[in-house]
């Protein structure tokens, strides 16, 4: 396939994911809040017996700085609460407060049922292959960024 071509295929790709962004972005800001915010609420949501703030950052390819900053918003708001881990006490395991419960109750699980349910329109092998595909690219382009950075692409 020609490079246009490929481009042409780029440029379609990107758009459905900012579609898909920008799905995320608004449901964030109708409960004030950022799609960054609203992605770690996320994941606390679906750790009910907690999560280190490294897992997030992992979880969403995201800074140090960035997730400290929502998480102390967060316990700033009482929603949070950091516990020492079992293991190393140094690592705090994030957990929702009840308060936390109640607050993102009515965001989280709507969300989630919105994600499931746009999956189960598509067949298990158009899921198996979007998932596929996905993985595939997501690496390629994770590896390709990586070389930019290292100045050898």
């Amino acid at each position: 396939m020609e490079r246009e071509e490929i481009r042409r295929y780029v440029n379609e790709y990107c758009k459905l994911r900012d579609i898909q962004f920008a799905a995320y972005e608004l449901y964030a800001r109708k409960h004030g809040l950022t799609a960054k915010e609203l992605f770690v609420l996320d994941i606390i949501w679906f750790a009910p017996e907690g999560c280190l703030q490294s897992d997030i950052c992992e979880r969403l390819s995201a800074t140090k700085q960035t997730i400290s900053a929502i998480i102390k918003k967060f316990l700033k708001l009482g929603y949070l609460t950091l516990r020492e881990g079992e293991k190393d006490r140094r690592n705090k395991v994030i957990h929702l407060t009840d308060i936390g419960i109640k607050y993102t109750e009515p965001i989280i699980p709507p969300a989630a049922k919105a994600e499931i349910d746009a999956m189960s329109e598509l067949s298990e092998t158009d899921i198996r292959e979007l998932v596929r595909l996905t993985t595939l690219f997501s690496n390629e382009m994770q590896s390709r960024f990586d070389k930019i950075k290292e100045g050898s692409l």
